[in-house]
C-alpha cells in the first residue's frame, strides 16, 4: 500500500500467483479438524473450487437468479469455514459464519431475488421450470 492506495494486484494476488485458500486454511484454522483443512491449503483444485464458488455465489445473490441455490451454497461454504477455525475466538453458537448463514438461508426462504432482482423474470424461463431447485 503506497501513498494510500490498495494493491488488488499485488504480489499474493492469485491474477499473480498467490493462492486464495492458503493463508486461512494454514493460518486461521484451529482446533479438531486443522491438520484435515491444513492439508489441501494453496492446492489448485482448491483455490480453483473457492474462487468459482464465490463467483457464483455472488452473482447469484447480486442479480437474484438462483438465489436459493447460492444462498445454500454460501451457508455450506461459511459452515466450512466455522468448522475450518473451531473453537471460535469470542462465542460458541454467535460466531459470524453462523449469523451470516443464518441470513442467507433466510433470503432463501423469502425468495429475495423476487424483490429486488431478475429471480421473477428467472423463474419462468423454460429451464428454471424443468428445473426447480434453479429457482
Amino acid at each position: 500500500m503506497e501513498d494510500g492506495k490498495i494493491d488488488f494486484f499485488g504480489e499474493a494476488a492469485w491474477i499473480n500467483g498467490g493462492s486464495p485458500t492458503y493463508g486461512f486454511l494454514n493460518f486461521g484454522t484451529t482446533g479438531p479438524f486443522a491438520e484435515f483443512f491444513q492439508s489441501f491449503a494453496g492446492s489448485a483444485w482448491a483455490d480453483w473450487l473457492f474462487m468459482i464458488g464465490l463467483f457464483g455465489i455472488g452473482l447469484a445473490l447480486t442479480f437474484g437468479f438462483s438465489v436459493r441455490l447460492g444462498a445454500y451454497f454460501g451457508a455450506l461454504l461459511l459452515m466450512l469455514m466455522y468448522v475450518a477455525a473451531m473453537p471460535p475466538e469470542h462465542h460458541p453458537f454467535l460466531d459470524d459464519h453462523v449469523i451470516y448463514a443464518i441470513v442467507l438461508l433466510g433470503l432463501a426462504e423469502v425468495n429475495a431475488g423476487d424483490t429486488f432482482g431478475v429471480g421473477r423474470k428467472w423463474s419462468k424461463t423454460l429451464i428454471v421450470e424443468r428445473y426447480p431447485i434453479l429457482r
